[in-house]
Protein backbone atom coordinates (compact mmCIF):
# COMPACT_ATOMS: atom_id res chain seq x y z
CA UNK A 1 0.00 0.00 0.00
CA UNK A 2 1.56 3.30 -1.16
CA UNK A 3 1.98 6.12 1.67
CA UNK A 4 0.18 8.96 1.86
CA UNK A 5 3.10 10.89 0.21
CA UNK A 6 3.59 8.83 -2.47
CA UNK A 7 0.23 8.95 -3.50
CA UNK A 8 0.89 12.80 -3.55
CA UNK A 9 4.03 12.26 -5.96
CA UNK A 10 2.36 9.80 -7.67
CA UNK A 11 -0.24 12.76 -8.43
CA UNK A 12 -0.54 14.84 -11.83
CA UNK A 13 -1.68 17.15 -8.89
CA UNK A 14 1.78 17.33 -7.11
CA UNK A 15 2.72 20.64 -8.13
CA UNK A 16 -0.04 22.33 -7.35
CA UNK A 17 -0.42 20.71 -3.81
CA UNK A 18 3.67 21.47 -2.99
CA UNK A 19 2.96 24.94 -4.34
CA UNK A 20 -0.18 25.03 -1.83
CA UNK A 21 1.55 23.68 0.51
CA UNK A 22 4.43 25.93 0.46
CA UNK A 23 2.18 28.95 0.70
CA UNK A 24 0.51 27.43 4.17
CA UNK A 25 3.67 26.69 5.70
CA UNK A 26 5.25 30.59 5.28
CA UNK A 27 1.91 31.93 5.96
CA UNK A 28 2.30 30.07 9.41
CA UNK A 29 5.81 30.80 9.94
CA UNK A 30 5.04 34.63 9.69
CA UNK A 31 2.47 33.98 12.54
CA UNK A 32 4.86 31.87 14.34
CA UNK A 33 7.17 34.92 14.49
CA UNK A 34 4.49 37.39 15.29
CA UNK A 35 4.01 34.59 18.18
CA UNK A 36 7.48 34.91 19.33
CA UNK A 37 6.71 38.58 19.57
CA UNK A 38 3.71 38.10 21.52
CA UNK A 39 4.99 36.13 24.24
CA UNK A 40 6.08 37.00 27.61
CA UNK A 41 7.15 35.54 30.95
CA UNK A 42 3.89 36.24 32.27
CA UNK A 43 1.80 34.81 29.33
CA UNK A 44 0.30 31.21 29.08
CA UNK A 45 0.30 30.51 25.43
CA UNK A 46 1.23 27.75 22.88
CA UNK A 47 1.91 27.71 18.73
CA UNK A 48 -0.28 24.56 17.81
CA UNK A 49 -0.85 24.08 13.99
CA UNK A 50 -0.66 27.96 13.20
CA UNK A 51 -2.70 28.89 15.56
CA UNK A 52 -1.77 30.58 18.75
CA UNK A 53 -3.79 29.29 21.65
CA UNK A 54 -3.65 31.09 24.70
CA UNK A 55 -4.83 29.19 28.63
CA UNK A 56 -7.19 30.32 30.92
CA UNK A 57 -5.55 30.05 34.44
CA UNK A 58 -5.27 26.33 35.93
CA UNK A 59 -7.74 24.78 38.27
CA UNK A 60 -6.52 24.54 41.83
CA UNK A 61 -6.28 20.56 41.71
CA UNK A 62 -4.26 21.04 38.32
CA UNK A 63 -1.38 23.46 40.21
CA UNK A 64 -1.40 20.65 43.21
CA UNK A 65 -0.45 17.82 41.21
CA UNK A 66 2.05 19.74 38.96
CA UNK A 67 3.97 21.53 42.22
CA UNK A 68 3.82 17.97 44.76
CA UNK A 69 5.06 16.50 41.05
CA UNK A 70 7.95 19.17 40.68
CA UNK A 71 8.88 19.23 44.62
CA UNK A 72 9.38 15.68 44.84
CA UNK A 73 11.63 15.67 40.80
CA UNK A 74 13.45 18.72 40.98
CA UNK A 75 15.58 18.14 44.52
CA UNK A 76 15.97 14.46 43.08
CA UNK A 77 17.35 15.22 39.85
CA UNK A 78 19.43 18.05 41.27
CA UNK A 79 21.01 15.55 43.79
CA UNK A 80 22.06 12.99 41.49
CA UNK A 81 23.15 16.25 38.80
CA UNK A 82 20.82 14.66 36.25
CA UNK A 83 20.20 17.51 34.20
CA UNK A 84 17.59 20.14 34.20
CA UNK A 85 14.20 20.14 35.63
CA UNK A 86 11.73 23.07 34.47
CA UNK A 87 7.99 23.67 35.34
CA UNK A 88 4.95 25.07 33.86
CA UNK A 89 6.61 28.26 31.79
CA UNK A 90 9.51 25.99 29.79
CA UNK A 91 8.26 26.99 25.86
CA UNK A 92 10.06 23.57 23.80
CA UNK A 93 10.06 24.80 20.30
CA UNK A 94 9.49 21.78 18.15
CA UNK A 95 9.39 21.53 14.11
CA UNK A 96 6.04 22.69 13.62
CA UNK A 97 4.57 23.54 17.38
CA UNK A 98 5.87 25.53 20.45
CA UNK A 99 4.70 23.98 23.26
CA UNK A 100 4.80 25.12 27.54
CA UNK A 101 4.19 21.15 28.96
CA UNK A 102 3.49 21.62 32.74
CA UNK A 103 6.63 19.65 33.43
CA UNK A 104 9.60 18.78 31.60
CA UNK A 105 13.43 16.81 31.80
CA UNK A 106 16.41 17.92 29.55
CA UNK A 107 19.08 15.42 30.34
CA UNK A 108 22.53 17.17 31.34
CA UNK A 109 24.19 16.83 28.07
CA UNK A 110 21.23 18.84 26.69
CA UNK A 111 20.72 21.28 29.62
CA UNK A 112 24.51 21.98 30.28
CA UNK A 113 24.11 23.77 27.07
CA UNK A 114 21.39 26.53 27.37
CA UNK A 115 22.12 30.15 28.05
CA UNK A 116 20.62 32.41 30.73
CA UNK A 117 18.45 34.25 28.51
CA UNK A 118 17.35 31.24 26.40
CA UNK A 119 13.40 31.15 25.99
CA UNK A 120 13.00 28.61 23.09
CA UNK A 121 14.11 24.64 24.34
CA UNK A 122 14.69 21.77 22.34
CA UNK A 123 12.44 18.49 22.51
CA UNK A 124 12.88 17.61 26.20
CA UNK A 125 13.50 13.78 26.82
CA UNK A 126 10.99 13.50 29.18
CA UNK A 127 7.43 15.29 29.87
CA UNK A 128 4.80 15.67 31.71
CA UNK A 129 1.22 16.70 30.65
CA UNK A 130 -1.53 17.05 33.45
CA UNK A 131 -4.93 16.94 32.23
CA UNK A 132 -7.88 19.40 31.90
CA UNK A 133 -11.05 19.66 30.09
CA UNK A 134 -9.83 22.18 28.24
CA UNK A 135 -6.15 20.49 26.98
CA UNK A 136 -7.47 17.12 26.71
CA UNK A 137 -7.80 16.47 23.17
CA UNK A 138 -4.44 17.92 22.43
CA UNK A 139 -2.57 16.49 25.11
CA UNK A 140 -3.67 12.79 23.98
CA UNK A 141 -3.59 13.25 20.10
CA UNK A 142 -1.50 16.39 18.32
CA UNK A 143 1.39 16.54 21.75
CA UNK A 144 1.18 12.69 21.52
CA UNK A 145 2.12 12.66 17.92
CA UNK A 146 4.76 15.40 18.17
CA UNK A 147 6.31 14.00 21.34
CA UNK A 148 6.97 10.68 19.89
CA UNK A 149 7.82 12.53 16.50
CA UNK A 150 10.65 14.20 18.09
CA UNK A 151 11.86 11.33 20.20
CA UNK A 152 11.06 12.55 23.72
CA UNK A 153 12.01 9.22 25.82
CA UNK A 154 9.30 9.16 28.33
CA UNK A 155 5.70 11.07 28.49
CA UNK A 156 3.41 11.05 31.67
CA UNK A 157 -0.42 11.90 31.05
CA UNK A 158 -1.80 12.75 34.52
CA UNK A 159 -5.65 13.05 35.22
CA UNK A 160 -6.04 14.91 38.35
CA UNK A 161 -9.69 14.30 38.81
CA UNK A 162 -9.36 10.18 38.21
CA UNK A 163 -5.98 10.53 40.27
CA UNK A 164 -4.17 8.16 37.51
CA UNK A 165 -0.68 8.25 35.88
CA UNK A 166 -0.50 7.17 32.17
CA UNK A 167 3.46 6.24 31.50
CA UNK A 168 4.48 6.23 27.47
CA UNK A 169 7.67 5.27 26.88
CA UNK A 170 9.03 5.36 23.25
CA UNK A 171 9.94 2.22 21.42
CA UNK A 172 10.41 2.20 17.51
CA UNK A 173 9.87 6.04 16.97
CA UNK A 174 5.85 4.75 18.92
CA UNK A 175 4.49 5.46 22.44
CA UNK A 176 3.85 2.43 24.20
CA UNK A 177 2.07 2.49 27.63
CA UNK A 178 4.39 1.42 30.11
CA UNK A 179 1.91 1.93 33.77
CA UNK A 180 -1.35 3.26 34.10
CA UNK A 181 -2.86 3.32 37.82
CA UNK A 182 -4.06 5.25 40.42
CA UNK A 183 -1.84 3.71 43.27
CA UNK A 184 1.63 1.52 43.35
CA UNK A 185 5.02 2.99 41.92
CA UNK A 186 6.27 3.97 38.70
CA UNK A 187 9.56 3.84 37.50
CA UNK A 188 11.05 6.39 35.27
CA UNK A 189 13.20 5.14 32.46
CA UNK A 190 14.25 8.76 31.39
CA UNK A 191 15.34 9.75 34.82
CA UNK A 192 18.11 7.01 36.21
CA UNK A 193 17.04 5.96 39.07
CA UNK A 194 13.63 7.62 39.86
CA UNK A 195 10.61 6.23 40.98
CA UNK A 196 7.47 7.49 42.59
CA UNK A 197 4.52 6.78 45.00
CA UNK A 198 1.29 7.66 42.28
CA UNK A 199 -0.53 8.57 45.59
CA UNK A 200 1.62 11.09 46.72
CA UNK A 201 0.74 13.05 43.47
CA UNK A 202 -2.56 13.96 45.09
CA UNK A 203 -2.79 13.47 48.73
CA UNK A 204 -0.28 15.54 51.24
CA UNK A 205 0.20 13.23 53.76
CA UNK A 206 1.58 10.54 51.32
CA UNK A 207 3.47 13.54 49.49
CA UNK A 208 5.55 13.93 52.76
CA UNK A 209 6.34 10.18 53.08
CA UNK A 210 7.44 10.18 49.55
CA UNK A 211 9.20 13.22 49.93
CA UNK A 212 11.27 11.79 52.70
CA UNK A 213 12.12 9.13 51.21
CA UNK A 214 13.57 10.76 48.09
CA UNK A 215 15.48 12.41 49.91
CA UNK A 216 17.21 9.53 51.56
CA UNK A 217 18.41 8.14 48.26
Amino acid sequence: MLSEVENIIKSPRFPFIYKELDEHWKLEQNKRQEFYALITEQLKAEFIEGEIIFHSPARNLHILVSDNLHLLISPYVKRKELGRIMHEKCLISLTRNDFEPDIVFFKKEKSEKFKPDQMKHPSPDFVVEILSPSTEKIDREIKFEDYALHEIEEYWIIDPDLKIVEQYILENGKYNINFKANNGIIQSKAIQGFSLFVAALFDEHDWLIEHNRLDSI
